[in-house]
């Protein structure tokens, strides 16, 4: 197993079946976005697909578990996380998925380092992508750099993460991509003239209260119009645990094609061939302290 500087955790995803080093507190610590932002690619995915800002390979890791075609690159700049996603791999919880993905340590908002790090133009069909989102003078960043560094925009904002995931994703591929809701102008913006079709799937805590999320996927080329879905709610009126549907796909690996149908009749290219389970199929959770 690689080495790993510091404090670290290994936190499991998946009902059990990955299993993700993480440092324990200078760095963003994946959980809930990045297991929604997974699903949001299908089961039946296959080819290269790209996590850009990967950090500690929790979004990959959790597609690469559930899609047995997809093979996955993890692209991160941060050296800590990196080391954390190589000794993930390890790991043998992770055994099944481990030899289809790959780390790649680039800093992905230059062209010339994700050269260096053989991200090429066009190599990828598909795109995940968890970026920063708070502006640097709208927010007090944390004092751990790292951390601060996931969360706060640099100079460009998120058009440059925009600008790289049109780069390295071939026309007629898909960029997946969850942001806080109140970006939904910003992701409108960026995604223009780069990922058409885009299809917007607001994010509830609770049914009846504004979303905090918005889980978006388009074509790199697409001239289609934006779909706005129906929301995902993610916890019952009172208490912690999480709704049927999305207990579904943070336990059980269900991806979005398979509990949410509007999802599914948006004909990704990688959905199911059956039809979708309806989210009253899935038993309710038992255990409000789950562990997306």
């Amino acid at each position: 197993m690689l080495a790993v500087p510091g404090s670290t955790t290994v936190d499991a995803f998946l009902g059990g079946r990955v299993e993700a080093i993480q440092p324990a507190a200078r760095h963003h610590r994946s959980g809930l976005d990045a297991i929604l932002l997974a699903a949001a690619i299908g089961n039946g995915v296959s080819g290269r697909i790209v996590d850009l800002g990967a950090g500690a390979g929790v979004a990959g890791f959790a597609l690469a578990a559930r899609a047995p075609r997809a093979e996955l690159m993890l692209a991160e700049r941060e050296p800590e996380l990196t080391a954390c996603a190589g000794a993930s791999l390890a790991l043998p919880q992770n055994v099944a998925f481990a030899s289809r993905v790959r780390i790649a340590e680039a800093d992905l908002l230059s062209g010339e380092s994700r050269l260096a790090a053989d991200l090429l133009p066009g190599a990828f069909d598909h795109a995940l992508m968890n970026p920063p989102f708070h502006d640097g003078e709208s927010v007090r960043s944390s004092p751990k750099e790292g951390r601060a560094r996931a969360h706060v925009l640099g100079e460009g904002g998120l058009d440059l993460w925009f600008r790289a995931a049109a780069a390295l994703v071939r026309p007629g591929g898909t960029l997946a991509v969850i942001l806080p809701a109140a970006r939904l102008a910003d992701l409108f913006a960026a995604t223009d003239g780069r990922f058409g079709g885009l299809a917007v799937l607001p994010v509830h805590a609770r049914a009846g209260e504004a979303a905090i999320r918005v889980l978006a996927r388009g074509t790199k080329g697409s001239r289609a119009a934006c779909r706005l879905m129906p929301g995902l709610v993610l916890h019952g009126a009172a208490g912690n645990a999480f709704a049927p549907a999305a207990s579904a796909m943070l336990r059980d690996g269900a991806s979005l094609h398979d509990v949410h149908s509007a999802w599914f009749a948006a004909a990704w290219p990688d959905g199911r061939a059956s039809e979708p389970a309806s989210p009253l199929n899935f038993p309710p959770p038992t255990d409000e302290s789950l562990h997306p």
